[in-house]
């Protein structure tokens, strides 16, 4: 069971550093959606990226998924936004966004590094 419980770990830091990747893949398709444009997408791609690497090396990972799941909530103003101009679609965006900011604060409270956050 603790084999299983561990993988947990890499199967939430994989995908926030995939994401982090696919920021700067598509950086331009994203702009409009971020505020801030380009640049805002490419800031949000590093940091995806760098939590998941703090995340699966256990480095500061305290810190990175603390911060992880502040952003991961700030990502709701967007989608809220859209909600809001009717796109029914955009719940489900603020649902996950919800969701992983749970996991991200949960690993958090469970992650082993306490040189930042005690």
């Amino acid at each position: 069971m603790n084999g299983l419980l561990g993988l947990g770990k890499y199967l939430f830091a994989i995908p926030m550093a995939l994401f982090g990747a696919m920021h700067f893949m598509a950086a331009n398709d994203m702009a409009a959606m971020a505020p801030g444009g380009v640049g805002m997408v490419y800031f949000t791609g590093l940091a995806l990226l760098a939590a998941g690497i703090s995340i699966m090396i256990g480095k500061f990972d305290k810190l990175a998924a603390t911060l992880l799941g502040v952003m991961l909530l700030l990502f709701i103003i967007p989608h809220a936004q859209g909600f809001a101009a009717g796109n029914e679609m955009e719940m489900g965006n603020i649902l996950k966004n919800i969701a992983l900011a749970g996991g991200a604060f949960g690993y958090a409270s469970m992650a082993k590094d306490n040189a930042v956050i005690g």
